[in-house]
């Protein structure tokens, strides 16, 4: 019987593992296991994200959240190493770029055990990212590399990672996006926040660069106000912006109650944030799985950052980047209104069989 662990802390790990877990759990002599690290621990971001994406209980939950990101990185590799110990799996795999993607896969390839990371090789080449650092330790431990795009392949190469441990298996994020596509029809969420299809924007914010800063944060804000002044804007509050907001405001000023055409709200669950998502007119962001739903979806994206370590999102997708500068952000706003927008294609092997080639190597 092969064992293999599944690792999840984050929101856009649980969208990742789920379809590695449904097709793992079809081959026969495969034990698969989730471990929650709990890096993301509020309940919009975890139990109802296992619920939408029909995950089971995570096997093990080491409950290691808050903390600076040494403090975080640090526990998480103590108690992963205990069940480690313990269970002793033959594999374990790692998505993303989170701190639970490095800490779980140093704990793993010192033990000896085989260590696979989904999602290798994307880079952004700002190191001031602590995303970045966690992908380049990642990927130079791990024995297996699924590379979910072609720059991927690339920048391995120039890494010098042999090329024996490197595969090009297309995008689990995908997986996941299908796999729910029909369930999306019938969430209420557009008439719960009172808007119309294609007729507003979307906003998800969270990057320390966009949210840490108190005077970039207020800008941010002022210019979301100028854009519902031209249509709604509905904005799913990241926890992490949520405090920074309510740090900014008055007790007495409700971020709620900011502008009238900004619908700013609590987090949202899977399907419903992707229905918002499929059925805006455009989507302002600062998250690099957002860019890839969004090109998926052939969703205009305008994305608030100074480099994308998804590129092919620019090149063949419907992303746009706009860095901080606001005012082109808007230029592109006013043409997504007005219809003016490029055509985007879906990349190579983001056909929702991403996990049925990761599978059978993993377990081949």
């Amino acid at each position: 019987m092969q064992k293999i662990f599944l690792v999840a802390g984050a929101r856009p790990n649980f969208v990742k593992i789920a379809p590695l877990w449904h097709e793992l759990s079809r081959h026969q002599n495969v034990d698969v296991k989730i471990v929650h690290t709990g890096q993301h621990f509020d309940e919009a971001m975890s139990r109802f994200f296992f619920d939408d994406l029909e995950l089971p209980v995570p096997h093990y939950n080491l409950n290691i959240n808050g903390g600076s990101h040494a403090v975080q990185t640090g526990k998480i590799m103590e108690h992963f190493d205990k069940v480690l110990e313990q269970e002793m799996p033959h594999d374990v795999i790692v998505t993303g770029d989170v701190n639970s993607t490095m800490a779980c896969a140093l704990v793993a390839v010192k033990r000896g055990i085989r260590t696979s990371h989904v999602e290798a090789g994307l880079r952004s080449f700002d190191r001031s990212m602590p995303e970045e650092i966690n992908r380049i330790v990642t990927d130079s431990v791990s024995d297996l590399l699924f590379v979910s795009e072609p720059s991927g392949l690339t920048n391995l190469e120039h890494e010098g990672i042999d090329g024996e441990k490197i595969h090009f298996s297309g995008n689990v994020m995908i997986d996941s996006l299908i796999s729910i596509n029909n369930r999306i029809h019938h969430s209420r969420i557009l008439e719960t926040i009172g808007v119309q299809e294609h007729k507003f924007g979307l906003v998800t914010l969270h990057r320390p660069s966009n949210v840490d800063s108190t005077s970039r944060l207020k800008e941010l804000i002022s210019w979301l106000k100028e854009t519902a002044n031209k249509i709604p804007v509905v904005f799913p509050v990241h926890p992490r912006t949520g405090k920074r907001l309510e740090q900014i405001f008055s007790e007495n000023t409700a971020i709620q109650n900011i502008h009238p055409n900004l619908k700013m709200i609590t987090p949202l669950r899977y399907i419903d944030f992707q229905k918002l998502l499929k059925s805006a007119q455009f989507v302002i962001t600062d998250s690099g799985g957002v860019q890839e739903e969004t090109t998926w979806r052939g969703v205009p994206c305008i994305t608030l950052r100074n480099n994308t370590e998804r590129p092919i999102t620019l090149e063949t997708g419907t992303n746009y980047l706009a860095g901080n500068d606001l005012r082109l952000a808007g230029s592109i706003i006013n043409d997504c209104i007005a219809g003016r927008t490029k055509q985007g294609r879906i990349p190579e092997l983001w056909d929702g069989k991403a996990a049925s080639r990761i599978a059978e190597i993993i377990v081949r």
